[in-house]
């Protein structure tokens, strides 16, 4: 009996100490930010630097509550989001089938995975002039970007997940009966997808920089970036640290609101979670 109410307390400790975990990390780091936000203030108010060219948080906050009550700035926003998402789509559909294929093919592997090494390491804003100079400043540029940004990340990750599967799972799916369709959707797919999501959070990152970039270099008509490239023209920081305040907080809201969403969706509701860690 007393092993059993021993055995029996344990997924009550932990469901209580579940939250107790959430709220420390969450009051971590809204410390690290408070800290954050601290420390500009005081090298604002160092006097190391113009007032003009580095405002306390207080002008800023005027300034990014200005800039909302106008909405221009969600105007720039759906450009930019736009740019982004197309970008990822495309990516996504170009890497995921060729991660797979590389992992299936060692032939193929061989033949792409130089490619790869060479051009990982060139950074997307590198690109940039040549973009413009071969397609023009818009859209097209700043996609292409956005595309280099992220689309090597996802084919890595897929290739690596589909090496990673566990080769018990092919042999037991051969042994069913499965065929080439059900062995990519019921085996490969679901183990590769942990991988498949972390790709895309790092490479939504990654696409998130390089069209903020983009927009900075290829000059369009709309987007953040050219917020942040027509303040800097009439030397208004306010506006360039409120663009980019409202940068990032548009950054951890995908990341925190959709893409966590997503991996729990995806890997948890199929158990891969717990299969990967084991």
């Amino acid at each position: 009996m007393g092993h059993g109410e021993k055995y029996m307390t344990r997924p009550a400790n932990l469901a209580s100490s579940t939250p107790r975990r959430f709220g420390s990390a969450f009051f971590r780091g809204i410390a690290g930010l408070a800290g954050a936000l601290v420390l500009w203030e005081v090298f604002a108010r160092s006097g190391l630097f113009s007032v003009a060219l580095t405002p306390p948080l207080g002008a800023v906050v005027a300034k990014l509550t200005e800039m909302i009550s106008a909405g221009m700035i969600f105007g720039h926003t759906l450009v930019t989001m736009a740019r982004v998402l197309i970008g990822l789509a495309v990516a996504f559909v170009i890497a995921i089938p060729l991660g797979i294929w590389m992992g299936n093919s060692r032939t193929v592997e061989k033949i792409i995975s130089p490619t790869l090494s060479v051009l990982m390491p060139i950074p997307s804003l590198a690109w940039v002039p040549l973009f413009v100079l071969w397609f023009g400043i818009g859209n097209f540029s700043t996609i292409l970007v956005v595309i280099y940004a992220s689309i090597f990340t996802m084919i890595f990750n897929t290739w690596t997940g589909v090496r990673a599967i566990n080769q018990i799972w092919y042999k037991s799916a051969v042994v069913m009966g499965a065929n080439s369709r059900q062995m990519l959707f019921k085996v490969m797919l679901p183990g590769t997808m942990p991988y498949i999501i972390s790709g895309l959070r790092i490479s939504f990152g990654r696409a998130w920089i390089a069209v903020i970039g983009g927009e900075l270099l290829a000059s369009p008509d709309w987007g953040l970036g050219k917020i942040i490239f027509d303040a800097r023209e009439f030397l208004d920081t306010e506006s360039m640290l409120s663009a980019l305040v409202f940068i990032g907080l548009i950054g951890i809201g995908i990341e925190k609101l959709f893409l966590k969403r997503l991996e729990k969706v995806t890997i948890e509701r199929w158990g891969m979670s717990q299969s990967q860690s084991s």
